[in-house]
């Protein structure tokens, strides 16, 4: 046993293998050499805590793809403003905040490109903020049980040991004064040692990227909104029934109705009007099409002129949002598409986009109808999931950018984004009021999520952090193995021997000093996996409460500030702010000694021995 758990801690430091690499190999070999049975073997696949862990990722992905996380972003550089300092404080508490819901790797991938982005904005470099995010994020986990997966661990091992567990919001007694302190500490004292390295990784917003389009495309020459009078001959037709593109040379984009009928099922949007969309009283249609040719429609048809808004804001606002986006597209010489005679602004199921503008050798065409070569780039419009398909099913289109990082970045909310929320707070609630296991509240939660659409499913598997997952189901056997043969017992002992005997606050800062330089090498989850039954036997031996050192084993877990190895987020932020490692030695052990400090005073007062 020992030398199985050596040989583990070992391939985790060296990082050649996966760490849920690692965990499987462990797992089997506790199986092989006859440590465990088959059921004890595979147990941790069927653990209430993997469950929750897997339920949690579908949860932020949903709270993610839904806008909520891309407001928090916004709101946060909102409230920054142009003062460094200040935009220090508002994302490493923001940080902080988001990851107590969302989880710590989800809540860095919302954050960072705004981080980088603010921080060139206001004349600052990435380096002097992304550390601090990365720090903040990993203490934020500990404001809730579901915060982090190592609090989730401590509370289950309670349980599971006939002991009683947490409540959702306890951790944040702790958890506070540790953000508390985290935020003071990168004020006054971090922000100094943090490294000004110059990078090259000034990022294209989602704002940048439209004003782009609109120069690069002259996107802002003919678009315009036209409201359907109760006068108009349009109504209760069907846009097949007239030859727009023909004979107006008009393209209809898309259709507000300002009168949804439910059973009819009127949608309150229509993103791409077909031959058959009917239109209704009140409708709002977005068209494409010369200033001449608008007019002409206008009084033919009797329609209304709205003003437009800035190009850049109407793209944002009312062509893109959680479900539809743009995207820019290359056509390359092999693709079908050439020779082709195409329409702007048409709508091609084949494809599932709608063609918005085009440029051929950087020039914008003004034409209404082009014949394609290679080398064409076009601006297009769909579903962002067909979006991002164009690249599996049309290798020769090639997409510019990332369809799926820019979808993220819309605060435009929709009704999903409201359910995904309501999903957020009914887990909050079952778990408060322990109304159902942890396991089936997160369950239930990630369920609403799925069935009404706010993530579609390949896109929440993709969400889940199948790495993390797998090793925390394949290394908690390792508790059991630990257990079962005496080892832990053993270590317990000894812990117990050498510090125990002196003092239970010296058993608790050794339990914690122990922890973290476990963190600093070996992911969070599984240091946690490996702690807590030996922490649970060591108060055990010494007749007092566990509940103090199974915090201090979720604290110390969440400290891996010394190495870029030690968590995801750590790693996230190394090349994007430049950073060596060196420098998170630097910046991260007063951080850390003061974490240590806190713990040892605080935490035997909030949890008594």
């Amino acid at each position: 046993m020992l030398a199985i758990l050596t040989v583990t801690i070992g391939l985790f430091i060296w990082g050649k293998f996966t760490p849920d690499i690692v965990a499987l190999l462990s797992m089997i070999s506790l199986f092989l050499f006859g440590i465990l049975d088959l059921n004890e073997t595979l147990s941790g696949f069927s653990n209430p805590t993997v469950i929750m862990i897997a339920a949690l990722f579908i949860i932020g992905e949903g709270l993610s793809q839904t806008g909520w996380t891309a407001i928090a972003g916004e709101k946060f550089m909102k409230l920054a403003g142009k003062s460094s300092t200040r935009l220090l404080m508002i994302t490493t508490l923001g940080s902080g905040l988001l990851s107590g819901v969302v989880s710590n790797t989800g809540t860095i991938a919302t954050l960072m490109p705004v981080t980088i982005a603010s921080a060139w904005n206001i004349g600052t470099l990435p380096s002097k903020l992304l550390m601090p995010v990365a720090f903040g994020s990993n203490t934020g986990g500990l404001l809730t049980l579901t915060g982090t997966p190592p609090n989730i661990i401590v509370n289950n091992t309670m349980l599971e040991s006939g002991l009683e567990g947490f409540s959702f919001f306890e951790f944040a007694l702790i958890g506070l004064p540790l953000l508390l302190i985290a935020l003071l500490y990168f004020r006054f004292i971090g922000y100094k040692l943090l490294p000004s390295n110059k990078t090259n990784n000034k990022p294209v917003d989602i704002s940048t990227t439209f004003h782009k389009w609109i120069e690069a495309y002259k996107v802002d020459d003919d678009y315009y909104r036209l409201r359907v009078r109760s006068v108009s001959p349009l109504l209760n037709t069907k846009i097949g029934d007239w030859n727009f593109e023909n004979e107006y040379h008009v393209s209809i984009i898309r259709i507000k109705r300002r009168h949804p009928n439910v059973f009819k099922g009127n949608e309150a949007f229509i993103e791409f009007p077909t031959n058959s969309t009917e239109f209704m009283y009140h409708d709002i249609l977005t068209v494409k099409g010369d200033t001449e040719a608008i007019n002409t429609l206008m009084i033919k048809f009797r329609l209304g002129l709205l003003p437009l808004e800035p190009i850049a804001d109407e793209l944002k606002n009312n062509l893109v949002n959680q479900e539809v986006g743009m995207a820019e597209i290359i056509v390359t010489p092999k693709s079908v598409l050439v020779g082709r005679k195409i329409r702007l602004g048409n709508f091609f199921k084949r494809f599932g986009v709608q063609l918005m503008a085009a440029s051929r050798n950087n020039v914008p065409f003004l034409e209404r109808e082009i014949v394609v070569k290679a080398g064409d780039a076009f601006l297009i419009r769909g579903i962002w999931s067909d979006i991002e398909q164009l690249k599996e099913h049309h290798e020769n289109l090639v997409i510019i950018g990332s369809p799926e990082g820019m979808s993220k970045t819309i605060t435009n909310l929709n009704y999903k984004s409201y359910v995904a929320l309501f999903a957020l707070i009914l887990m909050i609630v079952l778990l408060v009021f322990k109304v159902v296991p942890g396991a089936i509240a997160a369950l239930i939660s990630a369920g609403i999520v799925l069935i009404s659409g706010c993530v579609p499913i390949a896109k929440a598997y993709k969400g889940i952090s199948w790495i993390s997952v797998v090793m925390i189901a394949a290394m908690i056997p390792m508790g059991i193995a630990l257990q079962k043969t005496g080892t832990a017992e053993m270590i317990a002992n000894g812990l117990v021997n050498s510090l125990g005997s002196l003092n239970p606050l010296v058993l608790l800062g050794g339990v914690f000093l122990l922890t973290t330089t476990f963190s600093q090498v070996i992911n969070n989850s599984a240091t946690a996996v490996l702690m807590a039954p030996i922490v649970i036997l060591s108060a055990s031996a010494l007749n007092v409460s566990a509940a103090p050192f199974m915090i201090a084993v979720a604290i110390s877990a969440s400290t891996a500030f010394l190495t870029p190895v030690g968590t995801t987020t750590n790693a996230m932020v190394m090349t994007a702010g430049g950073y060596k490692f060196a420098d998170y030695f630097r910046v991260g052990f007063p951080l850390l000694i003061l974490f240590l400090i806190t713990t040892l005073i605080l935490v035997p007062v909030i949890w008594p021995f």
